[in-house]
């Protein structure tokens, strides 16, 4: 007997034996459980995903048009399954309206016990459900970025996918990086817009005032007790930055006391 006459059977004997009322939530229950297993077994199917699959099931472009999740999975798998928060600037989908919060959403499944949070100009206050949080504002604004991290706790990623113009990942990186736990890791997306004009970049591939800019210039720093000046002293970024990971179009940046000491010879 198959699945669908086993079941016209089992109608044919209840039904005439319940009143309506009971008959009704049978079904209704029915239902529901029928609902929950296919719930599991989708949840099931999520959890056995690695990073770059769920990026492909939720539709962000972090795989795909970009190849940023297999880079992500090496420095981030360690805390798969532990409780900390992650900040992602920029929600996405602009397009239409109710759109956005796909890699929110591929952030959620990976990371199984994370808070989630997005941070957008726009009001996308839709994504919101269990473990993804949603702010208004500006990624430049003092106030809702202090606010987050107030009311969040502390930061252990960060993700800028937000304007992608230069002066803004800039002002974002000084603003956060201090606010970020030791031992945390900050991404930059789409560094390719260091060398856009229209985008607020330049031509001129030494111009310090782009994305690639600050990223040489925190290389620098990572070395900055080799600096053959006895008077130079080090900024924050110089102290706090261990190492600094650059691929196509990302730099990912981790945050940890860097005092390994000199090997300079002492001058004559």
């Amino acid at each position: 007997m198959n699945t669908m006459t086993a079941k016209r059977a089992l109608v044919k004997m209840v039904k005439p034996r319940v009143s309506a009322a009971t008959w009704q939530r049978m079904r209704a229950v029915a239902a529901g459980l029928s609902r929950s297993a296919a719930s599991r077994r989708a949840e099931a199917q999520l959890r056995n995903m690695d990073l770059s699959e769920l990026a492909v099931h939720f539709k962000t472009d972090k795989c795909g048009i970009h190849r940023y999740t297999q880079h992500y999975q090496r420095h981030l798998e360690q805390w798969r399954n532990e409780q900390f928060t992650l900040l992602e600037i920029g929600i996405g989908g602009y397009s239409r309206a109710r759109q956005g919060g796909a890699s929110l959403r591929m952030w959620k499944h990976y990371f199984r016990k994370a808070q989630i949070i997005g941070l957008d100009i726009e009001d996308k206050s839709f994504v919101i459900e269990d473990r993804i949080r949603a702010y208004r504002g500006s990624q430049v604004d003092e106030a809702i970025l202090h606010r987050i991290v107030d009311e969040a706790g502390p930061i252990r990623v960060i993700v800028d996918d937000g304007s992608h113009r230069p002066e803004h990942i800039r002002k974002t990186f000084a603003l956060l990086f201090p606010l970020l736990e030791q031992g945390g890791i900050y991404i930059i997306e789409d560094t390719q817009t260091s060398y856009w004009p229209d985008w607020g970049g330049s031509h001129d591939r030494q111009d310090p005032n782009t994305t690639m800019g600050l990223v040489k210039d925190l290389v620098d720093g990572l070395n900055y007790e080799e600096f053959d000046d006895e008077t130079y002293e080090p900024t924050y970024t110089d102290r706090n930055i261990v190492a600094i990971h650059s691929y196509h179009n990302l730099a990912i940046i981790e945050k940890g006391p860097n005092a390994e000491g000199t090997l300079r010879r002492p001058t004559r």
